[in-house]
């Protein structure tokens, strides 16, 4: 069965944010794209206080200068789709109310009729904590279990009631409900956050650095999974980071997904690891604009279901 294929929604600064998410969202849909994603940074530190990732001295990509809310883009989208799901990978949980963000995706997902895919992660960025977080950085693992316990309480029959270290809710009626369970996907790269997974929630949302790591994450995954007496499948939607160019790859140094499509597709099937249901395509951030993105979009899923993959 060919692995599901999705594209990141446009974000960058290149685009009108109003008239291009619906327009890209609507041609991914119609190409056959089967899902649309967004991605989080609240802020862009200037001059810069801390490295990309946290890494010292590495510089922050021009494309994270004023990222649209993640909500609001994937609201765009809704109306302009029928079919494809509508997924945040990711979105930085702990910058964000928990309440209010359950109350947020569960409307969300009312509209679109059951299609939000909820990809949370922890962050990295001190500042953007600094401006946003109801919690310090040093606590971000406790603040994305607080968003997670919410949100499920949230989603759930009324009447809801919880309490947290941050809010509580003594019972109460919380609509509209989700069209159905929102499942929930995270990153998870340690040993402590897999086990977060495999006990918790219901899927993983790495990125594809290499074939090799990913191929060895996901055993690693499984192997906690089994030990862990976790019987439900864990879903999984890999990010692709690629960086298209027009040009054949002429034999020079490359990362993986760098290069003309047809690399691309080599470098997919590379990835496409027995298991792995789902990759994304991030392709905006080069794009010179939205019919640009959109031809390449077009490029990259022909040659891919061409390839069988």
């Amino acid at each position: 069965m060919p692995i599901r294929l999705g594209l990141s929604l446009p974000q960058a600064q290149q685009y009108d944010i109003g008239r291009d998410v619906p327009d890209v969202a609507r041609t991914a849909e119609r190409i056959g794209y089967e899902s649309l994603w967004v991605y989080e940074r609240a802020l862009f530190p200037e001059p810069q206080t801390q490295g990309l990732y946290g890494i010292e001295g590495m510089p922050w990509p021009q494309m994270y200068r004023g990222v649209p809310d993640p909500l609001v883009t994937l609201t765009l989208a809704v109306s302009a789709t029928e079919r494809a799901r509508l997924g945040t990978s990711v979105l930085v949980a702990p910058l964000h109310n928990p309440f209010q963000l359950a109350k947020a995706l569960g409307t969300l997902d009312a509209a679109s009729g059951g299609r939000v895919v909820a990809g949370f992660g922890t962050g990295w960025s001190l500042d953007e904590y600094a401006a946003a977080s109801v919690a310090p950085f040093e606590e971000r693992g406790k603040a994305l279990d607080e968003v997670i316990d919410v949100c499920r309480a949230v989603w759930g029959p009324d009447p809801v009631s919880y309490e947290t270290r941050h809010s509580k809710v003594a019972s109460a009626v919380v609509a509209p409900k989700p069209a159905r369970p929102i499942p929930i996907l995270v990153p998870s790269n340690s040993k402590k956050a897999m086990t977060r997974l495999v006990d918790r929630l219901d899927g993983w949302m790495p990125i594809a650095m290499g074939a090799e790591q990913l191929a060895a994450q996901w055993r690693q995954l499984q192997d906690l999974a089994a030990e862990r007496g976790r019987t439900e499948p864990i879903r999984s939607v890999v990010r692709v980071n690629a960086q298209y160019t027009p040009k054949a790859y002429d034999g020079a140094d490359r990362s993986a997904f760098q290069g003309s499509v047809e690399q691309i597709v080599e470098d997919l099937a590379a990835h496409a690891v027995d298991g792995l249901e789902e990759f994304f395509f991030e392709l905006q951030g080069q794009a010179r604009d939205a019919q640009e993105l959109k031809d390449v979009a077009a490029e990259v899923y022909e040659a891919v279901r061409a390839a069988g993959i």
